[in-house]
Protein backbone atom coordinates (compact mmCIF):
# COMPACT_ATOMS: atom_id res chain seq x y z
CA UNK A 1 0.00 0.00 0.00
CA UNK A 2 1.38 3.37 -0.96
CA UNK A 3 1.82 5.89 1.81
CA UNK A 4 -0.38 8.99 1.53
CA UNK A 5 1.38 12.05 0.21
CA UNK A 6 1.52 14.80 2.78
CA UNK A 7 1.98 18.33 1.54
CA UNK A 8 4.68 20.40 3.23
CA UNK A 9 3.38 22.47 6.12
CA UNK A 10 3.42 26.21 6.33
CA UNK A 11 6.92 27.58 6.35
CA UNK A 12 8.43 24.39 4.85
CA UNK A 13 10.01 23.73 1.48
CA UNK A 14 10.32 20.10 0.45
CA UNK A 15 13.37 19.44 -1.75
CA UNK A 16 13.17 15.68 -1.96
CA UNK A 17 11.79 12.60 -0.29
CA UNK A 18 13.77 13.37 2.88
CA UNK A 19 15.13 16.93 2.65
CA UNK A 20 12.86 19.57 4.18
CA UNK A 21 13.89 23.17 4.83
CA UNK A 22 11.87 24.88 7.55
CA UNK A 23 11.53 28.63 7.09
CA UNK A 24 11.35 30.55 10.38
CA UNK A 25 10.66 34.06 9.10
CA UNK A 26 12.84 36.81 7.76
CA UNK A 27 16.25 37.27 9.34
CA UNK A 28 16.18 40.95 8.34
CA UNK A 29 12.80 41.49 9.99
CA UNK A 30 13.88 39.60 13.10
CA UNK A 31 17.04 41.67 13.50
CA UNK A 32 15.14 44.90 12.84
CA UNK A 33 12.55 44.02 15.50
CA UNK A 34 15.21 43.07 18.06
CA UNK A 35 17.20 46.23 17.37
CA UNK A 36 14.04 48.33 17.46
CA UNK A 37 13.06 46.85 20.82
CA UNK A 38 16.52 47.38 22.25
CA UNK A 39 16.72 50.95 20.90
CA UNK A 40 13.24 51.73 22.28
CA UNK A 41 14.18 50.47 25.74
CA UNK A 42 17.56 52.18 25.71
CA UNK A 43 16.29 55.51 24.41
CA UNK A 44 13.26 55.35 26.72
CA UNK A 45 15.43 54.94 29.81
CA UNK A 46 17.87 57.58 28.59
CA UNK A 47 15.05 60.00 27.75
CA UNK A 48 13.44 59.53 31.16
CA UNK A 49 16.76 60.21 32.87
CA UNK A 50 17.46 63.32 30.75
CA UNK A 51 13.96 64.67 31.34
CA UNK A 52 14.24 64.14 35.09
CA UNK A 53 17.60 65.90 35.21
CA UNK A 54 16.29 68.79 33.10
CA UNK A 55 13.13 69.11 35.21
CA UNK A 56 15.20 69.25 38.37
CA UNK A 57 17.41 71.90 36.82
CA UNK A 58 14.45 74.03 35.68
CA UNK A 59 12.75 73.77 39.06
CA UNK A 60 16.01 74.62 40.85
CA UNK A 61 16.39 77.74 38.72
CA UNK A 62 12.77 78.73 39.43
CA UNK A 63 13.35 78.24 43.18
CA UNK A 64 16.53 80.33 42.93
CA UNK A 65 14.56 83.19 41.36
CA UNK A 66 11.95 82.93 44.14
CA UNK A 67 14.70 82.99 46.78
CA UNK A 68 15.99 86.20 45.18
CA UNK A 69 12.52 87.73 45.49
CA UNK A 70 12.33 86.52 49.08
CA UNK A 71 15.70 88.10 49.88
CA UNK A 72 14.53 91.38 48.39
CA UNK A 73 11.40 91.36 50.56
CA UNK A 74 13.39 90.42 53.67
CA UNK A 75 15.82 93.28 52.99
CA UNK A 76 12.93 95.77 52.75
CA UNK A 77 10.94 94.38 55.71
CA UNK A 78 10.39 96.47 58.87
CA UNK A 79 8.29 96.02 62.00
CA UNK A 80 5.72 98.42 63.48
CA UNK A 81 4.48 97.55 67.00
CA UNK A 82 0.92 98.40 66.07
CA UNK A 83 0.55 97.71 62.35
CA UNK A 84 2.91 94.79 62.26
CA UNK A 85 5.45 94.08 59.50
CA UNK A 86 5.61 96.26 56.40
CA UNK A 87 7.97 97.08 53.50
CA UNK A 88 10.06 100.12 54.13
CA UNK A 89 10.80 100.47 50.40
CA UNK A 90 9.24 99.14 47.20
CA UNK A 91 10.40 95.81 45.70
CA UNK A 92 11.33 95.86 42.03
CA UNK A 93 8.68 93.40 40.95
CA UNK A 94 5.54 95.04 39.52
CA UNK A 95 3.58 91.74 39.60
CA UNK A 96 3.34 92.09 43.40
CA UNK A 97 1.12 95.15 42.89
CA UNK A 98 -1.24 93.68 40.24
CA UNK A 99 -4.24 91.88 41.78
CA UNK A 100 -4.19 88.10 41.44
CA UNK A 101 -1.13 88.27 39.19
CA UNK A 102 0.31 84.98 40.42
CA UNK A 103 3.16 86.69 42.32
CA UNK A 104 2.44 87.08 46.05
CA UNK A 105 4.19 87.78 49.31
CA UNK A 106 2.98 87.60 52.88
CA UNK A 107 4.55 88.40 56.28
CA UNK A 108 3.13 86.98 59.50
CA UNK A 109 4.21 87.79 63.09
CA UNK A 110 4.08 85.54 66.12
CA UNK A 111 1.14 87.60 67.38
CA UNK A 112 -0.83 86.82 64.23
CA UNK A 113 -0.46 90.18 62.45
CA UNK A 114 -0.45 89.58 58.68
CA UNK A 115 0.73 91.86 55.91
CA UNK A 116 0.27 90.86 52.25
CA UNK A 117 1.11 92.14 48.80
CA UNK A 118 -1.56 94.02 46.86
CA UNK A 119 -1.66 91.12 44.39
CA UNK A 120 -3.26 88.88 47.03
CA UNK A 121 -6.16 91.28 47.33
CA UNK A 122 -8.37 89.82 50.06
CA UNK A 123 -6.86 86.36 49.96
CA UNK A 124 -4.24 84.76 52.16
CA UNK A 125 -1.43 82.27 51.70
CA UNK A 126 -1.40 79.15 53.89
CA UNK A 127 -0.51 79.76 57.53
CA UNK A 128 3.20 79.40 58.22
CA UNK A 129 4.62 76.40 60.04
CA UNK A 130 5.73 76.70 63.60
CA UNK A 131 9.10 75.00 63.09
CA UNK A 132 12.17 77.03 62.28
CA UNK A 133 13.01 75.19 59.04
CA UNK A 134 12.46 77.02 55.75
CA UNK A 135 10.30 75.25 53.21
CA UNK A 136 9.74 75.02 49.46
CA UNK A 137 6.49 73.39 48.37
CA UNK A 138 3.69 73.44 45.85
CA UNK A 139 0.34 74.91 46.89
CA UNK A 140 -2.92 76.13 45.33
CA UNK A 141 -3.36 79.90 44.93
CA UNK A 142 -6.36 82.21 45.32
CA UNK A 143 -7.79 81.02 42.00
CA UNK A 144 -6.81 77.41 42.58
CA UNK A 145 -3.83 77.88 40.30
CA UNK A 146 -0.64 75.92 41.12
CA UNK A 147 1.89 78.03 43.03
CA UNK A 148 5.41 77.47 44.25
CA UNK A 149 5.88 78.66 47.85
CA UNK A 150 9.12 79.68 49.55
CA UNK A 151 9.02 80.41 53.28
CA UNK A 152 11.63 81.74 55.77
CA UNK A 153 11.60 82.81 59.42
CA UNK A 154 13.40 86.07 60.30
CA UNK A 155 13.78 88.31 63.39
CA UNK A 156 12.63 91.96 63.15
CA UNK A 157 12.90 94.58 65.88
CA UNK A 158 11.69 98.12 66.49
CA UNK A 159 13.15 100.76 68.82
CA UNK A 160 10.19 103.10 69.18
CA UNK A 161 8.44 103.68 71.43
CA UNK A 162 10.11 100.71 73.18
CA UNK A 163 12.54 98.10 71.85
CA UNK A 164 10.64 95.12 70.49
CA UNK A 165 11.91 91.94 68.76
CA UNK A 166 9.61 89.46 67.09
CA UNK A 167 9.87 86.47 64.77
CA UNK A 168 8.30 87.12 61.38
CA UNK A 169 7.58 84.50 58.74
CA UNK A 170 8.11 85.75 55.19
CA UNK A 171 6.40 83.82 52.37
CA UNK A 172 6.74 84.28 48.61
CA UNK A 173 4.55 82.37 46.17
CA UNK A 174 4.90 82.43 42.38
CA UNK A 175 2.74 80.69 39.79
CA UNK A 176 4.13 77.43 38.39
CA UNK A 177 2.62 77.95 34.93
CA UNK A 178 5.80 79.25 33.17
CA UNK A 179 7.87 76.50 34.78
CA UNK A 180 5.38 73.80 33.84
CA UNK A 181 5.18 75.13 30.29
CA UNK A 182 8.95 75.09 29.97
CA UNK A 183 9.08 71.51 31.27
CA UNK A 184 6.32 70.48 28.83
CA UNK A 185 8.19 72.03 25.89
CA UNK A 186 11.34 70.23 26.99
CA UNK A 187 9.53 66.90 27.24
CA UNK A 188 7.98 67.26 23.80
CA UNK A 189 11.27 68.25 22.24
CA UNK A 190 13.13 65.37 23.82
CA UNK A 191 10.44 62.86 22.89
CA UNK A 192 10.48 64.01 19.26
CA UNK A 193 14.27 64.01 19.22
CA UNK A 194 14.56 60.51 20.69
CA UNK A 195 11.82 59.18 18.42
CA UNK A 196 13.63 60.57 15.40
CA UNK A 197 16.92 59.18 16.66
CA UNK A 198 15.39 55.75 17.32
CA UNK A 199 13.69 55.65 13.91
CA UNK A 200 16.94 56.63 12.25
CA UNK A 201 18.91 54.00 14.15
CA UNK A 202 16.41 51.24 13.31
CA UNK A 203 16.31 52.30 9.65
CA UNK A 204 20.11 52.41 9.52
CA UNK A 205 20.34 48.96 11.11
CA UNK A 206 17.79 47.62 8.63
CA UNK A 207 19.80 49.03 5.72
CA UNK A 208 23.02 47.61 7.18
CA UNK A 209 21.42 44.18 7.65
CA UNK A 210 20.14 44.17 4.08
CA UNK A 211 23.57 45.22 2.84
CA UNK A 212 25.36 42.71 5.08
CA UNK A 213 23.14 39.85 3.84
CA UNK A 214 23.62 40.74 0.18
CA UNK A 215 26.48 38.19 -0.19
CA UNK A 216 24.05 35.45 0.86
CA UNK A 217 21.59 36.57 -1.81
CA UNK A 218 24.38 36.60 -4.40
CA UNK A 219 25.47 33.14 -3.26
CA UNK A 220 21.89 31.87 -3.55
CA UNK A 221 21.63 33.30 -7.06
CA UNK A 222 24.93 31.75 -8.17
CA UNK A 223 24.03 28.38 -6.62
CA UNK A 224 20.74 28.48 -8.53
CA UNK A 225 22.70 29.20 -11.71
CA UNK A 226 24.96 26.23 -10.97
CA UNK A 227 21.89 24.01 -10.51
CA UNK A 228 20.44 25.28 -13.79
CA UNK A 229 23.72 24.65 -15.61
CA UNK A 230 24.47 28.32 -16.34
CA UNK A 231 27.80 28.19 -14.50
CA UNK A 232 30.20 25.54 -13.20
CA UNK A 233 31.29 27.03 -9.88
CA UNK A 234 30.29 29.64 -7.31
CA UNK A 235 32.45 32.68 -8.05
CA UNK A 236 31.85 34.92 -5.04
CA UNK A 237 34.02 37.12 -2.83
CA UNK A 238 32.36 36.38 0.51
CA UNK A 239 32.92 38.00 3.92
CA UNK A 240 34.83 36.06 6.52
CA UNK A 241 31.66 35.04 8.38
CA UNK A 242 29.99 33.28 5.42
CA UNK A 243 33.11 32.26 3.50
CA UNK A 244 33.17 28.79 5.20
CA UNK A 245 29.54 28.23 4.14
CA UNK A 246 30.33 29.16 0.55
CA UNK A 247 33.41 26.90 0.60
CA UNK A 248 31.37 23.97 1.92
CA UNK A 249 28.72 24.51 -0.75
CA UNK A 250 31.43 24.64 -3.41
CA UNK A 251 32.95 21.45 -2.00
CA UNK A 252 29.52 19.79 -2.09
CA UNK A 253 29.08 20.84 -5.73
CA UNK A 254 32.52 19.43 -6.59
CA UNK A 255 31.72 16.21 -4.72
CA UNK A 256 28.42 15.78 -6.54
CA UNK A 257 30.11 16.50 -9.86
CA UNK A 258 32.86 13.97 -9.08
CA UNK A 259 30.23 11.40 -8.07
CA UNK A 260 28.41 11.95 -11.36
CA UNK A 261 31.65 11.61 -13.32
CA UNK A 262 32.50 8.40 -11.48
CA UNK A 263 29.03 7.06 -12.24
CA UNK A 264 29.46 7.87 -15.92
CA UNK A 265 32.87 6.23 -15.89
CA UNK A 266 31.47 3.09 -14.26
CA UNK A 267 28.67 2.89 -16.79
CA UNK A 268 31.11 3.33 -19.66
CA UNK A 269 33.51 0.77 -18.22
CA UNK A 270 30.70 -1.69 -17.62
CA UNK A 271 29.36 -1.27 -21.13
CA UNK A 272 32.85 -1.69 -22.59
CA UNK A 273 33.61 -4.66 -20.35
CA UNK A 274 30.39 -6.45 -21.29
CA UNK A 275 30.95 -6.22 -25.03
CA UNK A 276 33.42 -9.07 -25.45
CA UNK A 277 31.84 -11.55 -22.97
CA UNK A 278 28.40 -10.97 -24.51
CA UNK A 279 29.77 -11.56 -28.01
CA UNK A 280 31.57 -14.71 -26.88
CA UNK A 281 28.45 -15.88 -25.05
CA UNK A 282 26.30 -15.33 -28.15
CA UNK A 283 28.69 -17.28 -30.34
CA UNK A 284 28.92 -20.10 -27.76
CA UNK A 285 25.15 -20.37 -27.58
CA UNK A 286 24.85 -20.42 -31.37
CA UNK A 287 27.44 -23.22 -31.55
CA UNK A 288 26.01 -25.09 -28.58
CA UNK A 289 29.20 -24.79 -26.52
CA UNK A 290 27.62 -24.96 -23.05
CA UNK A 291 30.86 -24.93 -20.96
CA UNK A 292 32.08 -21.81 -22.75
CA UNK A 293 28.68 -20.16 -22.26
CA UNK A 294 28.73 -20.96 -18.56
CA UNK A 295 32.23 -19.53 -18.19
CA UNK A 296 31.21 -16.31 -19.95
CA UNK A 297 28.06 -16.06 -17.81
CA UNK A 298 30.24 -16.32 -14.69
CA UNK A 299 32.52 -13.64 -16.12
CA UNK A 300 29.53 -11.40 -16.78
CA UNK A 301 28.32 -11.88 -13.22
CA UNK A 302 31.75 -10.99 -11.80
CA UNK A 303 31.95 -7.90 -13.98
CA UNK A 304 28.49 -6.72 -12.95
CA UNK A 305 29.21 -7.27 -9.25
CA UNK A 306 32.59 -5.58 -9.55
CA UNK A 307 31.19 -2.44 -11.18
CA UNK A 308 28.22 -2.34 -8.83
CA UNK A 309 30.59 -2.29 -5.89
CA UNK A 310 32.55 0.50 -7.53
CA UNK A 311 29.40 2.52 -8.19
CA UNK A 312 28.21 2.13 -4.59
CA UNK A 313 31.61 3.04 -3.19
CA UNK A 314 31.82 6.03 -5.52
CA UNK A 315 28.46 7.28 -4.28
CA UNK A 316 29.43 6.84 -0.61
CA UNK A 317 32.97 8.21 -0.92
CA UNK A 318 33.26 11.45 1.01
CA UNK A 319 29.77 11.19 2.47
CA UNK A 320 29.43 13.04 5.76
CA UNK A 321 29.25 10.90 8.89
CA UNK A 322 30.38 7.63 7.19
CA UNK A 323 33.04 6.05 9.41
CA UNK A 324 34.16 2.51 10.21
CA UNK A 325 36.50 0.87 12.72
CA UNK A 326 39.33 -0.97 10.90
CA UNK A 327 40.42 -2.77 14.09
CA UNK A 328 36.94 -4.18 14.74
CA UNK A 329 36.53 -5.18 11.08
CA UNK A 330 39.93 -6.89 11.06
CA UNK A 331 39.16 -8.80 14.27
CA UNK A 332 35.85 -10.06 12.84
CA UNK A 333 37.58 -11.13 9.63
CA UNK A 334 40.38 -12.81 11.58
CA UNK A 335 37.85 -14.94 13.47
CA UNK A 336 36.26 -16.12 10.20
CA UNK A 337 39.61 -16.72 8.45
CA UNK A 338 40.95 -18.79 11.36
CA UNK A 339 38.08 -21.22 10.80
CA UNK A 340 38.54 -21.15 7.02
CA UNK A 341 42.27 -21.87 7.18
CA UNK A 342 42.16 -24.07 10.29
CA UNK A 343 43.69 -26.99 8.39
CA UNK A 344 46.64 -24.84 7.36
CA UNK A 345 47.29 -23.67 10.93
CA UNK A 346 47.83 -20.01 10.07
CA UNK A 347 48.17 -17.68 13.07
CA UNK A 348 46.33 -14.38 12.48
CA UNK A 349 47.09 -11.40 14.72
CA UNK A 350 45.30 -8.02 14.76
CA UNK A 351 47.33 -5.22 16.31
CA UNK A 352 46.43 -1.56 16.74
CA UNK A 353 44.30 0.96 18.58
CA UNK A 354 40.56 0.31 18.68
CA UNK A 355 39.87 4.06 18.57
CA UNK A 356 40.94 4.25 14.91
CA UNK A 357 38.22 5.33 12.50
CA UNK A 358 38.38 5.45 8.70
CA UNK A 359 36.15 7.60 6.51
CA UNK A 360 34.76 4.71 4.49
CA UNK A 361 31.63 2.65 4.29
CA UNK A 362 31.86 -0.33 6.74
CA UNK A 363 30.96 -2.83 4.02
CA UNK A 364 33.62 -1.47 1.65
CA UNK A 365 36.21 -1.47 4.44
CA UNK A 366 35.34 -5.09 5.23
CA UNK A 367 35.70 -5.99 1.55
CA UNK A 368 39.12 -4.31 1.28
CA UNK A 369 40.45 -5.90 4.49
CA UNK A 370 38.87 -9.24 3.60
CA UNK A 371 40.63 -9.38 0.23
CA UNK A 372 43.98 -8.40 1.73
CA UNK A 373 43.79 -10.78 4.71
CA UNK A 374 42.42 -13.69 2.67
CA UNK A 375 45.17 -13.24 0.08
CA UNK A 376 47.75 -13.16 2.91
CA UNK A 377 46.33 -16.36 4.45
CA UNK A 378 46.48 -18.16 1.08
CA UNK A 379 50.17 -17.48 0.64
CA UNK A 380 51.30 -17.41 4.30
CA UNK A 381 53.38 -20.23 5.74
CA UNK A 382 52.23 -19.88 9.34
CA UNK A 383 51.63 -16.23 10.31
CA UNK A 384 49.62 -13.18 9.20
CA UNK A 385 49.60 -9.81 10.93
CA UNK A 386 47.15 -6.92 10.47
CA UNK A 387 48.44 -3.70 12.02
CA UNK A 388 46.42 -0.46 12.40
CA UNK A 389 48.24 2.79 13.14
CA UNK A 390 48.49 6.42 12.15
CA UNK A 391 49.36 7.12 8.53
CA UNK A 392 50.02 10.85 8.73
CA UNK A 393 47.75 13.82 9.45
CA UNK A 394 44.14 12.84 8.80
CA UNK A 395 44.96 9.29 7.63
CA UNK A 396 45.00 5.73 8.97
CA UNK A 397 47.57 3.13 7.83
CA UNK A 398 46.51 -0.55 7.71
CA UNK A 399 49.32 -3.04 7.11
CA UNK A 400 48.63 -6.68 6.22
CA UNK A 401 51.79 -8.82 6.13
CA UNK A 402 52.38 -12.56 5.76
CA UNK A 403 55.44 -14.81 5.97
CA UNK A 404 54.91 -16.34 2.52
CA UNK A 405 57.02 -16.04 -0.64
CA UNK A 406 55.63 -12.62 -1.59
CA UNK A 407 55.53 -11.23 -5.12
CA UNK A 408 58.30 -11.58 -7.61
CA UNK A 409 60.21 -8.55 -8.85
CA UNK A 410 57.92 -6.31 -10.96
CA UNK A 411 54.70 -8.15 -10.16
CA UNK A 412 53.41 -5.56 -7.62
CA UNK A 413 52.35 -3.15 -10.39
CA UNK A 414 50.68 -5.88 -12.43
CA UNK A 415 48.71 -7.04 -9.39
CA UNK A 416 47.07 -3.62 -9.05
CA UNK A 417 46.23 -3.02 -12.72
CA UNK A 418 42.61 -1.94 -13.23
CA UNK A 419 41.62 -3.24 -16.64
CA UNK A 420 38.77 -4.76 -18.53
CA UNK A 421 39.93 -8.35 -18.35
CA UNK A 422 40.40 -8.66 -14.65
CA UNK A 423 41.91 -12.16 -14.85
CA UNK A 424 45.02 -10.85 -16.53
CA UNK A 425 46.68 -10.10 -13.16
CA UNK A 426 49.91 -11.95 -12.43
CA UNK A 427 49.62 -15.34 -10.74
CA UNK A 428 49.24 -15.09 -7.00
CA UNK A 429 47.86 -11.54 -7.02
CA UNK A 430 44.23 -12.46 -7.54
CA UNK A 431 41.29 -10.28 -8.49
CA UNK A 432 40.91 -9.00 -4.92
CA UNK A 433 43.99 -6.77 -4.96
CA UNK A 434 42.71 -4.82 -7.98
CA UNK A 435 39.34 -4.37 -6.24
CA UNK A 436 41.06 -3.11 -3.09
CA UNK A 437 43.12 -0.66 -5.12
CA UNK A 438 40.03 0.68 -6.90
CA UNK A 439 38.04 1.05 -3.68
CA UNK A 440 40.95 2.78 -1.92
CA UNK A 441 41.24 5.27 -4.80
CA UNK A 442 37.53 6.07 -4.57
CA UNK A 443 38.00 6.99 -0.89
CA UNK A 444 41.06 9.16 -1.65
CA UNK A 445 43.32 6.44 -0.29
CA UNK A 446 46.20 4.35 -1.65
CA UNK A 447 47.30 0.72 -1.75
CA UNK A 448 50.96 -0.21 -2.03
CA UNK A 449 52.58 -3.65 -2.20
CA UNK A 450 56.13 -4.39 -1.11
CA UNK A 451 58.20 -7.03 0.62
CA UNK A 452 57.71 -7.09 4.38
CA UNK A 453 60.64 -6.42 6.66
CA UNK A 454 59.20 -8.16 9.70
CA UNK A 455 57.77 -11.45 8.35
CA UNK A 456 59.48 -11.43 4.96
CA UNK A 457 56.41 -12.03 2.79
CA UNK A 458 54.04 -9.69 0.99
CA UNK A 459 53.29 -6.42 2.82
CA UNK A 460 50.14 -4.57 1.73
CA UNK A 461 49.92 -0.95 2.92
CA UNK A 462 46.39 0.47 2.78
CA UNK A 463 46.13 4.21 3.59
CA UNK A 464 42.66 5.70 4.08
CA UNK A 465 41.40 9.04 5.40
CA UNK A 466 40.60 8.73 9.08
CA UNK A 467 41.27 9.74 12.65
CA UNK A 468 41.70 8.49 16.20
CA UNK A 469 38.93 9.12 18.68
CA UNK A 470 40.05 11.03 21.75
Amino acid sequence: MNAPHLAPGAGERRLGPRAVIRVRGSLTRRLALLVGLWVAIGLGVTGWFVVRVAESRIEAEADARMVSLLDAIVAAASLDPVRGPYLSRPVSEPEFDRPLSGHYWQMTTEAGLVTTSRSLWDQRLPAPRQDAEPRNEDILGPRDEPLRLVERHIQLETRRPTPLRQRVTVQVAVTRLPTDQEITRLQRGLILAFMGLGTGVVAAVGILVVWALSPLRRAQQEIAEVREGLRDHVDLTAPREIAPLVHEIEALIDQNRATLERARTHVGNLAHALKTPIAVLRNALERGEVPVARAQAATLERLVQHHLRHARAGALAGAAGVEASPTAAAQTLATALRRLFASKGVEILVLGRETARTRADPQDLTEMLGNLMENACKWASSRVECRVRGGGPGHILIEVEDDGPGLAEGQDAAALVRGVRLDEAAPGSGLGLAIVSDLATLYDGTLALERGQKLGGLLAKLVLPGRFLS
